[in-house]
């Protein structure tokens, strides 16, 4: 039975197509009567169920042909199903592969209202929402070009700005978000986060697993078609990790479970359990130290004085030229800080690590940050021919208050000084 509280029910969803050898063959094959076959089935989906709830953020992730942007065609119902259902409960738009939905011919603006109308919207109600659309995409002018004139960040602002704009239930994206730059993306969340606090339901395939990580409920991890696993991100990650010929998660192994002596890191006075922790294990991250102005772990910190986030990283394993890194996330989940080691001090700065041993790492800001709870990511990792390696990543780690300094009656302190010079 599908209930009210779920978004997206998908029950035993299977995908196939014919594949011909040779163009006559389809013709022989209709010709056949199904006697003899001239083609081989090919399952790009086989018999995936699993429901997402009202309010969830999902990631689809997998590698690349396994199958995530068929799933995603599936579920908005561009694609038929051969066999299974999806139940969708609820308004869904959708912003797929760049492109997708819109006439390169038509203008912006032509754009816009087209989409609207495929949601059900009347002109009117367009009229309505276009110059907040228009505002949100910022591409000036262009609105009234044609959208083949686009470059690939103005088109995506437009495509996005669209999908959100009719007020969606369920909000499904597939890659798009790579092409924005990173104040794009972050205006992006800032709205995606609004969707999800007004019991929206995000579902969104990426390949940049620190988003996963950082924005999403659940993972939904799908190779070769097949659903492999779907639970919590950490783990979903992890088992990710292990099919990309990544030994398992040994620092996952000894997160967050009560009691943990192993992990002096959960004894901070800050220390969120809800974190998401992933990596092969090779390097752990195992305590986390703030100072700012001579106090430690403050209860909060204050803006535009330099802060340390100190870290003792142990290695298990020999680890080339490690990158350490540190995000810091606002409260309405936007990236206000992604940074790490290589991008500070240039390539091959950082020593090789081996087996046994121990660093002390530091990151130095100054927080121009405004008041509010905000959420510490931190990670290392390391470099192969195939791409980065997670050793261990700690991600929504530790909350970071930042407060201004008030006085005793309550009031914002300003520190208010005199001085009196005589004109000359």
């Amino acid at each position: 039975m599908h209930s009210d509280n779920i978004a997206i029910s998908v029950r035993n969803l299977s995908k196939s197509y014919r594949l011909f050898k040779h163009p006559g063959d389809r013709i022989k094959q209709f010709f056949s009567f199904g006697i003899r076959q001239y083609h081989r089935e090919f399952a790009a989906m086989e018999d995936v169920s699993f429901d997402i709830f009202k309010g969830e953020t999902v990631g689809i992730i997998g590698r690349n042909g396994s199958g995530k942007s068929t799933l995603l065609q599936l579920i908005c119902g561009i694609l038929k199903p051969s066999s299974g259902s999806v139940l969708v409960n609820g308004r869904i738009s959708a912003l797929l592969e760049l492109g997708a939905g819109f006439n390169p011919e038509f203008t912006g603006r032509e754009n816009v209202y087209f989409h609207g109308a495929l949601m059900g919207f009347s002109k009117a109600k367009m009229d309505e929402r276009f110059d907040e659309i228009a505002a949100f995409a910022d591409i000036g002018e262009f609105i009234d070009q044609p959208v083949r004139t686009y470059s690939s960040g103005m088109f995506v602002r437009l495509a996005f700005s669209a999908a959100i704009s009719v007020g969606p239930d369920i909000l499904v994206v597939d890659e798009a978000l790579a092409v924005g730059d990173a104040k794009f993306q972050g205006r992006c969340f800032d709205r995606i986060s609004a969707i999800r606090n007004h019991g929206g339901t995000i579902l969104v395939v990426t390949h940049a697993l620190e988003q996963v990580a950082h924005f999403c409920d659940r993972a939904i991890l799908i190779d070769q078609g097949r659903l492999l696993a779907f639970g919590d991100t950490a783990s979903t990650l992890s088992h990710y990790l292990e099919i990309s010929n990544t030994p398992p998660c040994k620092a996952k192994q000894a997160k967050v479970t009560e009691g943990n002596i192993d992990d002096p890191f959960r004894s901070h006075p800050s220390y969120c359990p809800e974190e998401n922790r992933w990596g092969d294990g090779a390097a752990t991250i195992t305590e986390v130290l703030i100072t700012q102005d001579g106090r430690e772990n403050p209860e909060a910190i204050v803006p535009g004085h330099l802060v340390e986030f100190r870290l003792k990283i142990n290695f298990q394993a020999n680890v080339k030229q490690p990158i350490y890194g540190l995000a810091i996330k606002s409260p309405v989940g936007a990236l206000v800080l992604n940074t790490n080691s290589r991008d500070l001090l240039g390539l091959d700065t950082t020593p090789d690590q081996c087996a046994g041993s121990t660093v002390l790492i530091g990151f130095f800001i100054e927080p121009f940050l405004d008041c509010g709870t905000y959420l510490l990511s931190f990670g290392i990792v390391s470099e192969s021919a195939s791409g980065l390696i997670p050793h261990d990543r700690r991600y929504d780690a530790i909350s970071l208050q930042v407060s201004h300094p008030h006085s005793a009656s309550g009031d914002i302190t300003l520190n208010p000084r005199f001085r009196l010079t005589n004109a000359q």
